[in-house]
């Protein structure tokens, strides 16, 4: 009987570990892993639709991340005798020509839920399909199967807090499998290629430069993401106290940051539940475990929420089908936003920590998001785009899903809507996040650095802080702005 081969398409699933579609293909008694990089990924792209805009796709941090994970995975399959193979194509091209190339029997590979993504495997599978080869899905980025589901898909409730109920009493948590060995790479294997550069990726970038303000410097790859959830769970003892700190602004342990490596898939959200079981089993249970869980669970909700609803979601109106809202179109506006000039301190500190760093707090982006949306009334559709460009840690389904719930065209029959120097004062009582971006406000008392416009020509000499020259005077009129959301 001859040898069978196998391929095996890594994609936002860049481990090893509870890797199924790698498993399968490690059944073969060859096996060749690919990556390839999709150029349609990067460079400039309609958002599509109607009231279409142009945006860039990918970003310097994002395709960074990228890069390095690419580079670990490689680096891992090597160290087990094996091999990456990357290439730089259309995956429905590349696949065919690799699968033709070793005369593959199999292509295993994991499914995502969100139409661009399943765009790209119909196209891969249909060219197998015409080659005579097989193609195997795997769904692997979830907490809970989606064959685990108490409810079928088109069921899955609108609501989050029903959605986590049913989920909680009726469904378990798979274990998380673990590294298969590795068959030799067939005879004649192809050459295994080099990385790009992530210039190479999209000409207008440059390699990002790393700053000392960041958060964490999110090195991308399986290695770095177990090494995260050692030092976080572990040896800094800090999913105790999750449910107290996540809500943090500055340093690199108010939350786990697992995000990156879990959407990037380096990291498994069901290695990270069984790290939580272990931690409960050997050092404590509390409302801080149950809570990283609990927001596990989040995720989970809007990924089976796109496959419910699909491109629905990607609409202005969202899947609540809103006509009623006045979007606005404003460049100049949607600009001083994204560079953190709106004049509105809270909103600039993120702006700038997300154009810097690829990173920023989920409760800095809810107050970026709400003040885009809601106060100025831009295309909500454009702030998320721009957040897709930039995130390190972006996710189709949790970045539209979140931006579509505070613009109120979501998952919640409430329009939302957050009051920015409330959330200032609670989250950032001593604006030290905020001087840790905008340091020109750096000698201001913390009522003045969160509300600059309050203070009087006098009071702007002594601080040395003129507005309109030192730092913007605010776009908008930040209190009347929310009366038509009231």
């Amino acid at each position: 009987m001859p040898a069978s081969t196998a391929l095996v398409w890594f994609r936002r699933d860049l481990r090893l570990h509870d890797n199924d579609a790698f498993a399968a293909a490690c059944e073969a008694d060859h096996v060749v892993p690919v990556y390839c990089f999709d150029p349609r990924d990067y460079g400039p792209c309609d958002f599509g639709g109607t009231d279409s805009f142009v945006f860039q796709k990918t970003g310097a941090h994002r395709a960074r991340f990228r890069l390095e994970s690419v580079a670990d995975l490689r680096s891992s399959l090597r160290d087990r005798g094996s091999e990456l193979v990357v290439r730089v194509g259309h995956p429905e091209s590349v696949l065919s020509s690799l699968a033709d190339a070793v005369d593959a029997d199999v292509v295993t590979m994991h499914t995502w839920p969100t139409a661009e993504e399943r765009q790209v495997e119909t196209a891969v599978t249909k060219m197998l399909d015409e080659a005579g080869v097989e193609s195997r899905q795997f769904w692997g980025h979830t907490l809970t199967h989606v064959d685990d589901l108490p409810m079928d898909l088109a069921d899955v409730p609108d609501t989050y807090t029903t959605f986590r109920k049913a989920v909680e009493a009726e469904s378990e948590i798979r274990p998380p499998s673990p590294i298969p060995e590795i068959p030799s790479l067939p005879v004649g294997a192809p050459n295994a290629g080099d990385i790009p550069t992530v210039s190479d990726l999209d000409s207008t970038l440059a390699p990002p430069t790393r700053d000392d303000r960041g958060v964490l410097p999110f090195d991308g790859g399986e290695t770095a993401a177990l090494d995260r959830v050692e030092s976080y769970i572990w040896e800094g003892d800090h999913l105790r106290a999750y449910k107290e700190t996540r809500n943090g602004m500055l340093g690199s342990d108010y939350s786990s940051k697992f995000s990156p490596w879990l959407n990037e898939g380096c990291l498994s959200p069901r290695y990270v539940q069984a790290e939580v079981d272990r931690y409960e089993d050997l050092r404590v249970a509390n409302d801080s475990t149950y809570w990283l869980t609990f927001e596990l669970r989040w995720r989970d909700f809007f990924q089976f929420q796109f496959a419910k609803h699909g491109s629905e979601f990607f609409q202005r109106g969202g899947i609540r089908h809103r006509t009623d809202i006045d979007w606005q179109a404003d460049d100049t506006q949607f600009e001083r936003w994204a560079s953190g000039r709106t004049g509105i301190p809270f909103v600039d500190a993120n702006m700038r920590e997300l154009n810097t760093t690829g990173y920023v707090s989920n409760r800095g982006r809810q107050n970026a998001a709400s003040f885009l949306a809601n106060n100025l009334r831009l295309d909500w559709r454009r702030g998320a785009a721009y957040f897709e460009t930039h995130l390190v840690d972006y996710d189709p389904a949790s970045n539209y899903g979140n931006w579509a719930y505070i613009a109120g065209v979501g998952n919640d029959s409430r329009d939302r809507y957050f009051n920015i120097v409330k959330q200032a004062r609670q989250y950032d009582g001593d604006a030290a996040y905020v001087k840790h971006w905008i340091p020109e406000l750096a000698d201001l008392p913390p009522k003045y650095a969160h509300e600059p416009w309050t203070m009087t020509p006098a009071e702007q000499a002594e601080y040395g802080v003129e507005l309109g020259v030192d730092y913007p005077e605010p776009m908008i009129h930040l209190e009347k702005s929310y009366e038509k959301l009231r």
